[in-house]
Parts: C-alpha cells; structure tokens; sequence
C-alpha cells in the first residue's frame, strides 16, 4: 500500500470539503445569515469541519477497499434560512456556493498543473497531488448537484420549484442519503455523474 498515495489523496479531500463548507457559509452571510460565523464555522481550518464518519472514517475504507472513487462529507455548516429575505432562494444559493467552489479550485489547480508542466517544473509529488485534487473536486462538485436532497442539488432544485411542489419533495430528505445509496448499488448514477465529470476534466486539460 502506497501510504505517500493515501496521504495525498486525505490532503486533497480535507482540502475539497473544506472549502465546500466554507462557500456554504460565505455564501449565507452574504445573503445575511451570520450562523456559520457565530459558530466559529466561517473557517478555512479543516479539524472545524471534520465529520468523523464522513470525512475520517468513509474514506479511509474506501482507500483500504481500493476504490476507483474516494469521497466522504464533512460536517455540514449551520445555516437558519429564516434570516434570509427569501428562505427558499437563500439555501438554493447557499447550497451552490460548495459545488461553484469547488469547481472553481479544480480550475485554478489545472492552471497550476499546466504552468508548472509549460515551465518544467516536474515535482512528482505535488503534480500528483494536483492532479488527484482536480479530480476530486470534479467528482464532489458533479456529486453534490445530484438533484436529491439534502445534497446541494437537491436544495437547489427546492428553490427553482413552486412552493407546493417545493414542499412536497423535500419531504424525501430525510430518505435522500438512502435513495443515493440505492441508485450507487445499481450502477443508475453512473450515466448522470460520470459524463460530465468526464467532459469537465477535459476542459481543464486534465481528462
């Protein structure tokens, strides 16, 4: 077992999630929630967000297992929708801001990738890491927009409906991890997920 392998790929995650909660955040504060700020959650320190399953434990069996994918979660920020003007439209920002920051990483790490490669600056360890860190968060970005919530896109998708139906899906939540489980097990979210991710690590010159 390469545990210089495993080691990027825990840095890479930490990186990733962290950033996904801070955007959540970011994003509620700048629609006028200050929850994540009072909680001392507005960080960029990674043991703040640190979910012992999702960000610890998950991941290291997937990397023991050998899987192809490695991802987890980390402990979600708090938000209180009732401080936003609109409480539907403020989660639906606030939950893209996670998937938009970590596409946004994946995009200035490839620019990293590509000026250290047209200078030749080959330092294998740090090539390897961006390379698994672009990819990574390709993978939580695509992921996370799953329409089903309480994944980002879920929340996004209760924002752009009417309040009627709105109210009506959201009533799955509760369920969603255990619908996203089941889809994972039949191999059904592979053509929604797997393609685009696909398409944009080739943008980025890294497919």
């Amino acid at each position: 077992m390469d545990i210089g392998l495993i080691l990027l790929k825990v840095l890479a995650l930490f990186m990733a999630l962290t950033f996904h909660e801070f955007a959540h955040g970011w994003v509620a504060r700048r629609l006028g929630d200050h929850t994540a700020e009072s909680q001392g959650r507005l960080t960029l320190n990674p043991k703040d967000h640190i979910d012992p399953f999702g960000t610890i434990l998950l991941p290291a069996m997937l990397i023991l297992m050998k899987s192809p994918v490695v991802f987890g979660w980390a402990k979600p920020v708090p938000i209180d929708p009732r401080n936003f003007r609109d409480p539907r439209r403020g989660m639906m920002w606030s939950a893209l801001g996670g998937p938009v920051i970590n596409l946004f990483l994946a995009a200035v790490l490839s620019l990293v990738f590509k000026a250290m490669v047209g200078a030749g600056i080959y330092v294998q360890g740090l090539l390897l890491f961006l390379i698994i860190a672009i990819q990574l968060n390709v993978f939580l970005a695509v992921f996370n927009l799953i329409p089903i919530p309480p994944l980002d896109g879920g929340r996004v998708l209760v924002g752009l409906l009417p309040p009627r139906q709105a109210m009506a899906y959201s009533r799955i939540e509760p369920y969603g991890f255990m619908i996203v489980l089941a889809l994972m097990y039949f191999n059904i979210l592979d053509r929604f997920i797997f393609y685009p991710i696909a398409m944009i690590l080739r943008f980025l010159g890294i497919g």
